[in-house]
């Protein structure tokens, strides 16, 4: 558990520039409040320890902003950035250097039981204000925009967008650590937009060029 809390600390200041010291981090980031809660209550609960794992989520929740169910299963190098309304489900499972800006959840579609809530690979780098619905997997180094609503199963190196979230971008190898954010993310509707432009200008040379 130790081991993993110094890579959520590191985490922080490998992916926040606005991070000065441990100490600030360690005082003043709700992110990192409610991921220390989380591994504090996890490990109770692997130990069987009733009640308590729930009560010490929820105190987090009401301190931080943050819900993380305590038999969610989180990897290393997990970093929440501000946080706020971040909801992540009981059998959410999120894999290494995983990214969530705020409003994200990772939730359920209904009253199913079993494997309810997404899994994320390593990785994996989740816009603000994105939902992430059901027990899907989402792959390794995917990039999810800001707002999306994820409904399927994504792909390793993919990019995601939209309500429901489409595919807009895949690549056969991994997307460089300095791409890893939620703003770098193409916009299919511009995209298509331009190619229609070009085309028009294209016809609309090829009917000079007959009138002459």
């Amino acid at each position: 558990m130790f081991k993993a809390i110094r890579q959520d600390l590191k985490a922080v200041f490998d992916r926040d520039p606005a991070a000065t010291s441990r100490l600030e981090v360690i005082l003043t980031y709700a992110g990192f409040h409610a991921l220390l809660a989380y591994r504090i209550a996890h490990r109770l609960r692997a130990y069987g320890v009733p009640f308590l794992p729930r009560a010490i989520s929820q105190l987090a929740r009401w301190l931080t902003g943050i819900e993380i169910h305590p038999a969610a299963k989180i990897g290393t190098g997990f970093f929440i950035d501000h946080g706020m309304g971040v909801v992540i489900g009981e059998t959410a499972e999120v894999g290494d250097y995983v990214t969530l800006f705020q409003g994200v959840t990772l939730g359920g579609t209904g009253k199913e039981r079993g494997k309810r809530h997404p899994t994320l690979g390593n990785h994996v780098v989740v816009g603000a204000g994105a939902k992430i619905l059901g027990g899907i997997r989402i792959g390794d180094n995917v990039k999810i925009g800001a707002n999306s609503v994820v409904l399927k199963s994504v792909p390793a190196n993919s990019t995601v967008i939209g309500v429901p979230a489409r595919i807009i971008k895949t690549e056969g190898e991994r997307i460089p650590e300095a791409t890893m954010d939620h703003t770098n993310i193409p916009d299919p509707v511009i995209e298509r937009f331009e190619a229609l432009e070009r085309e028009l200008i294209d016809l609309r040379k090829q009917v000079d060029n007959q009138s002459r």
